[in-house]
Order: C-alpha cells, then structure tokens, then sequence
C-alpha cells in the first residue's frame, strides 16, 4: 500500500484551503484541484492519524455516483487529467485520490437528505418528534426507516467547528426559496436513485449530505464528494433487522466505527482529538473498502 497522506503539499499551484479531508488548489481562475488527502475527521474534529488509502478510495467512490447519477443534475467535473496540472514530483501526491473540477459559487448549506432516522436526527426526534422542523410519526426508534425521504438541510461550519442542523425555513433565507426548492428536490431525487441502487448490492443508505455550487450561467450543480462512507451512513442489510430491533446502532461501512470509539473515550469532541489505535485504524481502512467492493459489485 502507499504512504498515507495526511496532508499534501504541491509547489506548483496556489493553495486555496484545506478542509477537513481536502487540499484544494487553483488551477488558473476556473478550476480546482482537489485533492483527497487520508485525513479522517469525526464530530467535526479531524483526527491526528490518516486512514491509509482513505483517499484514493473515496475519489474512486465518488467518481463512481457521479457517473450514475450524472442524469440527474450536473456535476463539477471536467473530464480532465488531474495528472496534468501538477509537476512532474507531485504526481504521486496527486494519483487515483484527485479530481480537477470546475470552480463554481458554492451554496452555504449542506443538503442533507435523510432515509432513516439515525445520528442527531434520532437526538432531535426524541426532544420533539420533529427533524430540522420536518414533524415525523410517533413510535419511531433508532435507525426507524421515515416514511419517505426528509430534506434536513445543516449550515457548512469551518474546520473544529460544528456544522448545525437548521429549518427549510432558514435554509430559505441563506439562498431563496426558489433555489432552496430546488436544491430540496434535487437532493431527494439523488438520494431515492442512490439508496435504490445500493439495495440491490445489500447495502441500505441510511442518510448522506450533497453540496451544490452555481456556474458562470447560474446552474445548480452538484460539486465536492457524493454519496461517500465520508458523508453518508452505510449500513449492511444483513446486519439491520437484529440492530434496530435490540435499539442499537445498525453495523455500518462508514465512520461510525469511529465514531463509537471515541464515543467510549474520555474526551468533549474539541481538538485535539485521541490517538487512533491501529486496530481502529485499520478496520476503518477495512469497512471502506468493504463498502466500495459491494457497491461495484
């Protein structure tokens, strides 16, 4: 396997910022390279320790929806080499785990779509039944599939900040009604061709976040990662049934195993956050490849 990358570091083109998982870098005035390092973060913290391969992967993962769901909306990409643009000793910084895209204005909200009810909607619905102002049926229970998909739009937060579940209402007021609809919609409509997809390979699609951008023309398009164990919950079908009937959290293909160990440590969900230890590094490591595997089929 290859060196992890915690963090890259190209001299050939102006950094623009890092995110939680991504450096991304200008290439002239409209396009970007964006570069998934191996950084892992969780309750908005990422971690001191890469995820070997976590990169590489969740670009090939994201390339993938983009070109199953391209009929729906479009997208950032260029269809371009990203090897292109980079010196000849950034190559192996920049190989399998990069795409070059379009430089768009991005939409200050995540949309978030949820299936199931899981998370802080499962918090939020026990406080009052209700998910980002969306009222939901009584009785439900953790990891209770909705009667039909929710949009739950969340404010984008800086890193070590906390994105925060807002209403349609205020997601409204940030962007317009017009285009709040309309980013509701399209987010519902890629959710319901994903989730309908992984079915068929076992895996359900518990929830996911999209992120939007308008082009020079003013086109909603979707942009960043999709539908990745980054910013979805992945959850086995084998494993659902047993999970929600004894009220415990489904086994899952995403960074919940993560989540549920630093759950178990002594810490406020500030950085710094705690060491790693290899075993969860690398059943990490594991359960995203395992997710990738099956969705391929």
């Amino acid at each position: 396997m290859t060196t992890a990358l915690l963090s890259s570091s190209l001299h050939s083109l102006p950094l623009l910022a890092r995110g939680k998982v991504r450096d991304n870098y200008a290439v002239g005035d409209d396009r970007i390279l964006m570069v998934a390092t191996d950084r892992l973060s969780a309750f908005d913290v990422v971690m001191g320790e890469p995820i070997p391969g976590k990169g590489a992967l969740l670009t090939q993962m994201a390339l993938f929806w983009f070109e199953k769901l391209k009929d729906v909306v479009p997208n950032h990409l260029t269809g371009d080499d990203p090897l292109s643009v980079v010196a000849t000793d950034e190559v192996d910084q920049v190989r399998d785990r990069a795409m070059l895209v379009k430089r768009l204005k991005p939409l200050p909200i995540e949309a978030v779509v949820r299936g199931y009810l899981a998370g802080s909607g499962w918090k939020e619905y026990q406080a009052n039944q209700s998910v980002c102002g969306v009222a939901l049926p009584a009785g439900l229970r953790n990891a209770s599939k909705l009667p039909e998909p929710i949009f739950t739009p969340a404010t984008k937060a800086d890193v070590g900040d906390h994105d925060e579940n807002i209403a349609f209402e205020q997601a409204a007021a940030l962007i317009g009604p017009e285009l709040a609809a309309k980013v509701r919609d399209t987010a519902i409509a890629l959710y319901q061709r994903a989730a309908e997809y992984a079915l068929t390979k076992g895996i359900i699609i518990a929830d996911t976040k999209f992120e939007f951008g308008l082009d020079a023309d003013g086109t909603l398009t979707l942009m960043d990662e999709v539908l990745t164990p980054d910013s979805s919950r992945y959850w086995p079908i084998s494993g659902y049934q047993a999970a929600f009937e004894q009220g415990a959290n489904p086994p899952s293909f995403d960074k919940q195993f993560v989540r549920d160990w630093l759950e178990a440590q002594p810490w406020n969900k500030t950085a710094p956050a705690p060491t790693l230890p290899p075993q969860v590094i690398d059943q990490t490591a594991a359960t995203y490849r395992e997710a990738f595997r099956r969705l391929k089929g």
